[in-house]
């Protein structure tokens, strides 16, 4: 079982940067693709950033250029740096990843953008 714990939400003015971790409880992680998705009030479950075990990261349309996908396979780290925030970016992000054909999500952290 792989437990995933995200940290780093917070309240950030329009324009701000966070950067959000998700930290993994298994070496086997850096071996397996993982994602970031967000939830906001009222709204499905939305994909965010990908990144593979090679590396090869891909991004959704309303993120791409303002977010950064990253890992630290020493550490079974990934992260993920938003830059430029929008109120619109405000949700609860979650980390996720899939092993044996099981998902796993962490218990998200929250993002809020406003002034």
């Amino acid at each position: 079982q792989v437990q995933l714990v995200e940290s780093g939400g917070g309240l950030v003015q329009p324009g701000g940067s966070l950067r959000l971790s998700c930290a993994a409880s298994q070496t086997i992680f850096s071996f397996i693709t993982k994602h970031w998705y967000r939830q906001a009030p009222g709204k499905q479950r939305e994909f965010v950033a990908t990144i593979t075990s090679g590396g090869s990261t891909n991004y959704a349309d309303s993120v791409k250029g303002r977010f950064t996908i990253s890992r630290d396979n020493a550490k079974n780290m990934v992260y993920l740096q938003m830059n430029s925030l929008k109120p619109e970016d405000t949700a609860v992000y979650y980390c996720h990843a899939i092993r044996g054909g099981v998902p796993y999500w962490g218990q998200g952290t929250q993002v809020t953008v406003s002034s």
